[in-house]
């Protein structure tokens, strides 16, 4: 049975609030992705409902054992219904969020013509943006990333 959309949500910012406790605490190393999907000179932006609201490139957490690509395609199906076939690796990068050590593996893919089907539960909106023409509220990686796709 699926959570109603406001639960599950709520769902999430309490779990994250939990994991900032511990982030507090114990001062974890994290392995994450963040991947730039485009659609030729657009890239997609999303906003969370939990943590930091701002405008942000689309990742997760990298499960125990598992590959960075193959947790980069997992989260992009999860969060956005897209399947990515090849990805391009930009490389990591590597930062201190909310007292824990992340090292983000990023990727970039063209998912031009994918229909999107966005997790309201995970997600308050999703949103193609000109390249050159971002929203000022921007993720605090998401400029230096984007930089690492070279276009």
């Amino acid at each position: 049975m699926k959570l109603p959309v406001p639960l599950c949500r709520a769902a999430y910012r309490s779990a994250y609030a939990g994991m900032r406790a511990y982030w507090f605490v114990f001062r974890p190393d994290v392995i994450g992705v963040k991947c730039v999907l485009t659609d030729g000179e657009q890239v997609l932006l999303v906003r969370h409902t939990y943590g930091h609201r701002e405008w942000d490139l689309p990742g997760g957490a990298v499960r125990r054992g598992e590959d960075p690509a193959v947790a980069a395609s997992r989260e992009m199906h999860e969060e956005l219904g897209v399947a990515v076939a090849a990805w391009r690796s930009l490389g990591e990068v590597r930062a201190r969020i909310d007292h824990r050590r992340d090292n983000m593996h990023c990727f970039q893919a063209d998912i031009g013509g994918q229909r999107i089907a966005m997790d309201p539960c995970e997600l308050a909106a999703v949103r193609w943006f000109p390249r050159r023409e971002l929203p000022d509220r921007l993720g605090r990686f998401v400029t230096r990333i984007l930089a690492l796709s070279g276009q």
